[in-house]
């Protein structure tokens, strides 16, 4: 639902004024709607868009130089009316007529003709196009029955930036029309959006579905199904698309992957690639592409797809400078032709000398294995521990770490590497891909694990305990966290001061081990009566009380794991 809102039946005008008060350098507030702050040349066409409010930033948003000239903003969803329609028009007209440019929507339709007839009895010359590039409102041979989606800014920049260069009203009318003619979108929802004051969704979706071809006001769409993989929702949008290839059109195209309002940028920037390599594998050579909200319906949870067919003018006039509050073109800078230099990690590793040095590395990979298998199941567990007072991730991030590393130590393991070798290897990798606090201390405490193996050698119990011991001061110096701070420091320096003591006493290396979980559990355990004072969670420490520490809980859960690693070789 809208969550910022006074009056509902106040929301849009009260949205448009804060839209004018923001950008007073870009727009001003007309009756009807908004109109270009900027200078205009003598005698230029005036390009009006508009519709209702809901869709921004369509359709003030794309008010401004190269672009439209004023917008007209109806109500949420709903058509402006023929009197906004033709103040606006009266605000910019410049004696070159006005080019009207509207979705396909029967309030619109009815509005904007209105108010184009009766301009034109006034004198003033209109030309209007309803645009229509949703293929799934209606078939091939019936272009004039379909609605607009994203397509919208594709044909608004043609008509604003023809005008912008000095067009007569006819040649933007006909640039326009053939960008409109040349443009094809498809949308999906998987739920509904909610208008400004209401409890409800003006449209429900299935759980776990989607709703191919839905309008961006709800508007029925051509199915439903299953909610598909960002690679399958990929595959069917460009082949709704590519399935209505207009005639007689090249290779050159400009693409929009554009969120309708809950499908944000990174979501977006997914499914952009996936839709780029699927247009390039059909042979279309993509200009200028254009990812983000470019045509919304309030909440919206879903995307479309638009590919416009280019010819040399559309493409001149597509990449035009532009400079609106929410589309802005600028020429472009050159481009630095330095090749980005490869990553410092290359992971390429020398095997071992000896056999007992590479069966030395496959003993580590079994206990990295082991690892990354708990780490899977204790995902989620980790997650709502972590949830309580911090981000959540925890779980998401130990699991994702401890995966990369297992890969990286298996390649290592297969080219024959020592200890050391494949535990670093492991160690960077978890670093890099586990991500947060957790990730960059795991791979530092692997790393100085790793720092006391021997190489190319059986690795002994006295080995083992170094590396824990250093690993300890290597995390406590990086994470500058103390015992008390409700951290995985709670658990690990319990675990590695029982281990160092212990084996010290006996030398039996399982048997100081079992001490050192006991330890580090119970420490672990302990941490519910600590409000944090490390991390994330210290900005909730209250709310931390009474729930272990997640990084300590999971620390103390992968030494219990390497236990049975350990019993074998080391009984």
């Amino acid at each position: 639902m809208t969550l910022v809102l006074n009056a509902r039946e106040d929301f849009a005008a009260q949205s448009l004024a804060g839209l004018v008060s923001a950008n007073p350098g870009r727009v001003r507030a007309a009756p009807g709607g908004v109109v270009r702050a900027t200078r205009r040349a003598p005698g230029k066409v005036a390009v009006v868009v508009g519709g209702g409010s809901g869709h921004y930033p369509a359709f003030a948003g794309v008010v401004g130089t190269g672009l439209a000239d004023g917008a007209v903003c109806g109500d949420v969803f709903a058509s402006p009316s023929t009197r906004q329609v033709m103040d606006i028009c009266a605000a910019v007209d410049q004696g070159a007529g006005v080019w009207l440019g509207f979705g396909n929507y029967a309030g619109d339709v009815l509005n904007f003709s209105g108010a184009a007839a009766r301009l034109r009895a006034q004198g003033i010359a209109v030309e209007l196009l309803p645009i229509t590039d949703d293929v799934a409102s209606a078939p091939a041979g019936e272009e004039h029955r379909r609605r607009g989606v994203a397509g919208f800014l594709v044909v608004f920049k043609t008509a604003g930036a023809a005008a912008e260069e000095g067009y007569d009203l006819a040649g933007v009318a006909a640039v326009a029309a053939r960008a409109n003619a040349r443009t094809r979108s498809f949308g999906v929802a998987f739920e509904g959006c909610t208008l400004p004051g209401a409890d409800e969704p003006l449209f429900t979706v299935p759980h776990q579905s989607v709703a191919w071809g839905l309008g961006i006001h709800g508007e029925p769409g051509i199915s439903e199904g299953p909610r598909p993989t960002a690679d399958e929702l990929a595959a069917q949008l460009v082949e709704k698309i590519l399935a209505d290839t207009p005639s007689d059109v090249g290779s050159r195209v400009t693409v929009l992957v554009n969120g309708l309002g809950a499908v944000k940028y990174e979501e977006l920037f997914l499914l952009w690639n996936a839709v780029r390599h699927l247009l390039e594998q059909a042979g279309l050579e993509i200009v200028a592409p254009e990812v983000g909200e470019l045509v919304t319906s309030l909440d919206m949870a879903g995307c479309s797809l638009t590919v416009t067919w280019l010819d040399d003018e559309l493409e001149r006039l597509w990449l035009a400078p532009a400079d609106s509050v929410a589309f802005r073109r600028t020429t472009p800078e050159p481009l630095d032709p330095t090749p980005v230099p490869e990553s410092a990690h290359t992971g390429a590793v020398a095997p071992a000398a000896t056999e007992a040095g590479r069966q030395a590395g496959s003993c580590v990979l079994t206990a990295l294995t082991a690892l990354d298998g708990l780490l899977t199941r204790m995902e989620d567990e980790l997650g709502r521990l972590d949830a309580v007072a911090g981000d959540g991730d925890h779980g998401r991030g130990m699991a994702r770490g401890a995966a990369a590393c297992l890969a990286a130590a298996q390649a290592a393991t297969d080219a024959g590497a020592d200890a050391p070798t494949v535990l670093r290897q492991g160690a960077e990798a978890w670093a890099d891909r586990g991500g947060g606090t957790s990730g960059a201390l795991w791979g530092a405490g692997l790393l100085a694990v790793a720092d006391r193996l021997p190489a190319d050698a059986v690795v002994t119990g006295a080995d083992i305990v170094a590396g824990v011991v250093h690993a300890r001061d290597e995390v406590m110096t990086i994470g500058a966290a103390q015992v008390g701070d409700k951290t995985l420091v709670d658990a690990l320096e319990p675990f590695a001061t029982t281990l160092q003591s212990r084996f010290e006493a006996d030398a039996d290396l399982v048997s100081a081990w079992t001490a050192a979980v006991d330890a580090a559990e119970q420490a672990a355990a302990a941490t519910a009566d600590i409000a944090a004072r490390m991390g994330r969670s210290r900005v909730l420490a209250e709310k931390s009380l009474g729930t272990p520490d997640p990084g300590a809980v999971s620390l103390a859960a992968c030494m219990r794991t390497l236990l049975p690693v350990l019993s074998p070789a080391h009984a």
